[in-house]
């Protein structure tokens, strides 16, 4: 899958049913494999501990959960997803 088939997907969090944003990057580690997925930090007031001036908020890539033809469901209940540096 490409990033630009990932890009159209909307982000839900399982945990609590928000729509979280489309994808606007990837992290990878050394080896090129995703770590981690960032989605727009002002995304429907994600996670109190998120500024809405940074760029984005990344979600680890062990949390999510299924990726289907329309959406990417994410499980993150507050530690799973960290402020862009």
């Amino acid at each position: 899958m490409s990033f630009s088939e990932i890009r159209r997907k909307d982000v839900v969090n399982i945990c609590d049913g928000r729509k979280l944003g489309k994808p606007i990057d990837l992290i990878l580690n050394d080896s090129a494999c995703v770590q981690a997925l960032v989605v727009p930090s002002g995304a429907n007031g994600l996670f109190g501990f998120i500024k809405q001036d940074r760029e984005g908020c990344v979600i680890d890539w062990s949390r999510v959960r299924r990726i289907g033809d329309d959406v990417i469901l994410v499980e993150v209940n507050g530690d799973g997803a960290r402020e862009l540096d």
